[in-house]
């Protein structure tokens, strides 16, 4: 009893947090405590809206966790377990493709396995045939290869290996590298492509080069049957007829056998605060190196429009606020997660939930969307100690207005059509247009910088 009460004050003394970062006071890393709590209120108010039953959260600065909470239960009911940063898996659905393929294409990548212009058919033939030999990795990355968004091989395939032909079969919408289309079948062909080079599934290259390396004892695919009780769960009724906790949600992914390049990940907020900061570390962590310094600038710099490669920069849109620098790259999942990195205010926002978990919100795609930007923008405000970057506080915030949440909005002036969101809509490489916002502008503001986007993303 003595031995286990000395560690545990070992542990506070050491500021250490659940197995994930050190824990530092926000003054400690140039923060603001009290700037941090809008974060609290904001996730609340998206709980009492029904927008999420749950979340958990990790801001993080300067190689420690500041900003370190769970939110509500794992479900709406009352006798559910309380969310915890340390123990709470989430199904992280997008952020799968670059927390495991896009970090695993970075590792082969230092390793010589294949160059950013190769053809993918080089490596994967039964991906070739016209237009389709032409494709490269590169243009994969970028989402620019002319794949379409998506196809329902949950639909169409009877088994892993037959969804696995389609998608490789599958033609091209349009000439690589004239558009961009966020293609979750790039996203599976660069999974394959993952296994191909380096003869291991991707699940187990994953295990063994990233999350063991790194102590990330939360993260994998396809969870075991004894930790499914701490799985926040997602659809009730989903097409597979049951309601789905610890197992992955996406259909596609679910008819890869649970393993894909697009979606399937599962993980705590702990552990992907550990992986945020080895790429802020420029792929170290704790002494372990996982990836080079130059590969990790490489695929998380802008490369075409709003992406980099396997990233999205954060150009004011997909839940990335309007405050964070113009180098900060990240990316959302659908069922309610994202991730952002601020490099030059050495800074990552990370939010879990379950937001397609029996919503009570009319528009709950709305709640998480404002919820998400209000906290990369409460953190990026929490930040005191750059007077360059100093950003005066907003009279109030996205979920202080709610707008949309729950109520009909009407338009008093002409109509207006708008296109659908879906991913599927072609995008030439070069638009841009201005970000919308439905948060007032503060007041004073040292430091703003304009934010355009380029595309809207599906989640």
């Amino acid at each position: 009893m003595v031995i286990a009460l000395l560690a545990a004050l070992a542990a506070i003394a050491g500021g250490e947090g659940g197995g994930g970062l050190p824990v530092r006071t926000p003054a400690a890393v140039g923060m603001s405590a009290q700037r941090l709590r809008v974060i609290d209120r904001v996730v609340a108010r998206g709980i009492r809206a029904g927008g999420f039953p749950g979340a958990a959260v990790v801001v993080g600065r300067k190689g420690a966790a500041v900003w370190e909470r769970g939110f509500g239960r794992i479900d709406w009911k009352t006798s559910s377990p309380r969310v915890s940063p340390n123990e709470t898996l989430y199904d992280l659905a997008s952020l799968t493709k670059v927390v495991g393929t896009t970090t695993a294409m970075m590792i082969l990548y230092d390793e010589g396995r294949f160059a950013l212009d190769d053809p993918v058919a080089k490596y994967l033939p039964e991906f070739g045939g016209g237009m389709k030999d032409s494709v490269t990795i590169r243009q994969l990355l970028e989402h620019r290869s002319g794949l379409p968004a998506d196809r329902d091989l949950w639909r169409l395939a009877s088994s892993p290996e037959q969804a696995r032909q389609i998608v490789l079969t599958t033609p091209l919408d349009y000439k690589p590298g004239t558009h961009y289309v966020y293609s979750d079948l790039g996203a599976m062909t660069l999974g394959f492509l993952v296994e191909k080079l380096s003869g291991q599934r991707l699940d187990r290259y994953l295990e063994q080069w990233v999350f063991q390396p790194l102590g990330m004892t939360n993260t994998f695919f396809r969870p075991a049957d004894s930790v499914k009780y701490r799985s926040a769960p997602t659809e009730d009724t989903p097409p597979r007829g049951y309601p789905l906790q610890g197992e992955v949600h996406d259909e596609n992914a679910y008819a890869l056998g649970g393993v894909a390049g697009h979606a399937g990940l599962f993980s705590t907020a702990s552990d992907l605060s550990i992986f945020a900061q080895m790429i802020l570390n420029g792929g170290e962590y704790n002494g372990t190196r996982i990836v080079s310094d130059s590969t990790v600038k490489i695929f998380t710099q802008r490369a075409a429009g709003s992406r980099a490669l396997g990233w999205a920069m954060a150009d004011g849109q997909w839940g990335s606020g309007r405050f964070l620098s113009d180098d900060a790259f990240g990316h959302v999942g659908y069922t309610g997660t994202s991730l952002w990195i601020d490099p030059d205010r050495e800074m990552f926002v990370i939010l879990l939930t379950n937001r397609v978990h029996e919503p009570r919100a009319r528009r709950p795609e709305k709640v998480i969307a404002d919820v998400r930007a209000d906290l990369s923008d409460a953190a990026a405000i929490a930040v005191t100690d750059d007077p360059d970057q100093l950003i005066a506080m907003p009279t109030s915030v996205r979920a202080d207005l709610a707008r949309g949440w729950n109520h009909v909005e009407r338009r008093h002036h002409r109509r207006v059509h708008h296109r659908g969101t879906r991913s599927s809509v072609r995008v030439p490489a070069n638009h841009r247009a201005k970000s919308a916002t439905t948060t007032h502008k503060p007041k004073a503001v040292v430091t703003v910088k304009k934010k355009t986007q380029t595309a809207k993303h599906p989640h």
